[in-house]
């Protein structure tokens, strides 16, 4: 039986109707005044991630969780990078082939079936590694952090951006929001927060030199009033590929992500490390 919370069945479920409710990017905003619409806001998340991996013409980069390949194809396009992109997901590698074909980036964009926490790649292969809110849904986050280090060359950078657990969790809360947990389950699928500390403890432990972290909570809150938005306008689109229980189910994992951003429990972050 396939288990209904394995991140690629989730995301082979999903992704058609994420398209319209996340937006084509399928990931966070970074809202600097609030009033951004949500394609402008993701781009600027793309921005930050460029600036923090030092994205040059040429580079050799894998992104690690690549979705439906926007990001890639757009490292490819404007930034003169080679990318290799890498998911779980065999409809999302589809998806991202379609789209590096679309965008004339075939040859420089490229996705393949593969598991962040054990590439399979040799050893230094690429000087960037990019990691864009896929890292939540990996339960061996050292396995992956040691793996975005070892593949990567000496003097190479390593990107990493997710949703982070903001404060401890005992278990006293965990039974008290068992019922909003185990609705985001339900919608964004299994993931495990942990601190952005604790990456950083792993990246350093895997051999890298952690040179930033940026705390993006409060600049990216305004999403889930987007991604809500988009329920409303797509609600046709996406009730055909998701039905109307799970639209409505996607509007109420909105809301309870927004009140844990809100109580401190969840929030959002960025890290940049070098491989010395």
């Amino acid at each position: 039986m396939t288990d209904p919370y394995d991140a690629a069945s989730h995301y082979d479920r999903v992704t058609p109707a994420w398209g319209v409710l996340l937006g084509d990017e399928l990931h966070y905003g970074v809202f600097r005044t609030g009033d951004e619409d949500l394609p402008a806001a993701t781009a600027e998340l793309t921005r930050l991630m460029v600036d923090a991996a030092v994205i040059e013409p040429g580079a050799e980069v894998l992104d690690v969780g690549c979705g439906t390949g926007a990001p890639a194809c757009l490292l490819a396009r404007a930034h003169g990078a080679r990318v290799t992109g890498i998911t779980t997901s065999a409809v999302g590698v589809d998806a991202a082939r379609a789209r590096a074909t679309a965008k004339g980036v075939g040859g420089a964009a490229t996705f393949e079936v593969r598991d962040g926490m054990d590439n399979r790649f040799p050893d230094a292969s690429f000087d960037r590694v990019w990691v864009l809110e896929s890292s939540h849904l990996m339960r061996h986050r050292d396995r992956l952090m040691a793996e975005c280090a070892r593949v990567l060359r000496p003097g190479g950078r390593m990107a990493l951006c997710d949703v982070v657990l903001q404060r401890p969790m005992p278990f006293e809360d965990v039974r008290r929001l068992r019922q909003p947990l185990a609705l985001l389950r339900d919608v964004f699928g299994d993931a495990r927060m942990e601190p952005m500390a604790s990456y950083a403890d792993w990246a350093r432990a895997s051999g890298l030199v952690v040179e930033d972290t940026v705390d993006l909570t409060a600049a990216t809150r305004p999403t889930f009033a987007r991604w809500r938005d988009n329920a409303t306008r797509h609600r046709d689109t996406a009730v055909a590929s998701l039905g109307e229980a799970d639209l409505l189910r996607f509007v109420d994992g909105c809301d309870v992500l927004e009140s844990f951003w809100d109580d401190g429990t969840l929030g959002y972050g960025l890290l940049a490390a070098v491989k010395r």
